[in-house]
């Protein structure tokens, strides 16, 4: 399981303009810090090591040069070296999370999923709210195949880190297999508005559209069916106080609102799907389900309604389950997702632990 995981950090990315006349020992350290970052990626390793540890000379209190080093030697797949190193910096004043990351992968890669789980579990200690090391402790599960064990770890990753947009991508690919897909088609589509513009969001784009096809059934014009939920549990302490009661989020809510909103449709493609969704959200506020199962990502869908590109960000969160459907209806409606195109960035979904969404709160 190898990972690209590298500090981006923004002392090495500080553009000088200095002569190295007068310069100080960090700042001679940040050259050569730049210079050795570029060696990296083109796959110079030794040569960024050498002069890692020159700049390491000049900056012995910084924490961004024994790190690289040890992300170099990861590189390299010399995980021997960067596990040396590793757990001789990780005493480090600045540590932070991405150290028992690599440190734990280092061990994995090794061949030492035991010695994996006490780094990851030793960085959880001092970093109790890493959605990474938590992603990490469910990847070593999932390696295995043994998804059911994993889940758990991604949830709790997207409990404490809820902007980590890696977590929701396991989740989502994790329930949209298993009888609960209600979850996955929430945590997709947060996932996709965390990381907007990747591999993984074309996969879940079309993930969700797909799961919307197999779980929605048409039986003839006027019966379909939709499963996207089969927990029927019911807390007993509940039923003591019939104000409280509260049904499961998937059957109590998520499937009765789609079942609503789906009437007036007799199949599913992307027009049919943009009209339910837009529905959904309509009923999602208009029924006070927004108060009973509040859902961050509705919410952002009913700011998206009233700025006026529901449509356009319908078909863009599905794009990908029928490429030719939505390049159609892209040449009919240019403006409008350019309006949207343009609209998005400064007002995209905002996550907090104060509106987060897991299963866990259902």
């Amino acid at each position: 399981m190898t990972k690209k995981i590298k500090l981006i950090s923004l002392v090495l990315l500080i553009v000088s303009s200095q002569s190295a006349f007068g310069q100080t020992n960090q700042e001679k350290a940040r050259e050569k810090g730049r210079e050795a970052i570029q060696l990296m990626d083109k796959g110079q390793f030794d040569e960024s090591i050498k002069l890692l540890k020159e700049a390491e000379k000049l900056d012995p209190e910084s924490f961004v040069y024994p790190y690289e080093i040890a992300y170099a030697h990861y590189a390299k797949a010399d995980y021997k070296k960067a596990i040396s190193q590793l757990e001789k910096t990780k005493k480090h004043k600045d540590v932070n999370e991405r150290l028992y990351q690599l440190l734990g992968n280092s061990y994995d890669i090794s061949g030492e999923p035991e010695k994996a789980v006490a780094a990851y579990d030793e960085g959880l200690k001092i970093f109790p709210n890493s959605g990474e090391i938590y992603l990490e402790k469910g990847n070593l599960l999932w390696a295995k195949k043994e998804y059911e064990k994993a889940l758990p770890f991604y949830e709790k990753g997207i409990e404490v880190d809820p902007t980590f947009a890696s977590n929701y991508y396991r989740a989502a690919l994790l329930y949209c297999s298993s009888t609960e897909e209600v979850w996955g088609m929430i945590y997709g589509e947060i996932f996709i508005n965390l990381e907007p513009n990747s591999k993984r969001t074309k996969e879940i784009s079309k993930l969700l559209f797909d799961t919307y096809k197999s779980q929605i059934t048409f039986t003839n014009d006027s019966t379909f069916s939709v499963s996207f939920s089969k927990n029927a549990t019911i807390n007993v302490t509940d039923l003591s106080d019939p104000g409280k009661l509260k049904l499961p989020y998937g059957i109590g809510f998520y499937e009765p609102t789609l079942m609503m909103a789906l009437i007036p449709y007799k199949s599913v493609n992307l027009k049919s799907l943009n009209g339910v969704r837009t529905s959904f959200v309509d009923s999602y506020i208009t029924g006070g389900n927004d108060k009973k199962y509040p859902t961050v990502l509705f919410d952002f869908q009913k700011k998206v309604k009233d700025a006026g590109h529901m449509e356009a960000y319908n078909y863009w969160v599905l794009s990908m389950g029928d490429g030719s459907a939505f390049e159609d209806w892209y040449k009919a409606n240019k403006e409008k997702f350019e309006a949207f195109a343009k609209w998005y960035p400064e007002n995209n979904l905002e996550i907090t632990n104060e509106n987060k969404f897991y299963s866990g709160q259902f």
